[in-house]
């Protein structure tokens, strides 16, 4: 991987980052308990509700790829970065563009 290549993938990580955190806030918002006395329908009750677990999870899966953000960030200097984890072969720079926080190949990746 390139100078050239690091710099921009730094780019695109702080961006994903600052998405990601933004989108956090917002899910955390949304993912608040139902009161009890609020005065709505059963039905628009129960669309809150699943509302609220949906959000759960999207909060849950943007935490988990915030934390593999920054750990592509902090090892963005390693020599070992950009090889796979599996296979120990060079990862296609397209790929770490497109999904920075991978540590695997496509062909590993399909296994």
């Amino acid at each position: 991987m390139t100078k050239e290549d690091k710099e921009k993938l730094l780019k695109i990580i702080v961006a994903e980052k600052d998405n990601l955190l933004v989108n956090i806030k917002s899910l955390e918002e949304g993912s608040k308990p139902v009161a009890p006395d609020d005065a709505i329908g059963r039905l628009t009750r129960m669309d809150a509700i699943n509302a609220k677990s949906i959000n759960e999870a999207n909060l849950n899966t943007a935490k988990v790829k915030l934390v593999k953000l920054e750990r592509a960030l902090s090892k963005l200097d390693d020599p070992d970065f950009g090889i796979c984890a599996i296979c120990e072969e060079p990862i296609p720079v397209g790929r770490i563009m497109l999904i920075p926080e991978t540590t695997v190949c496509v062909q590993c990746a399909d296994k």
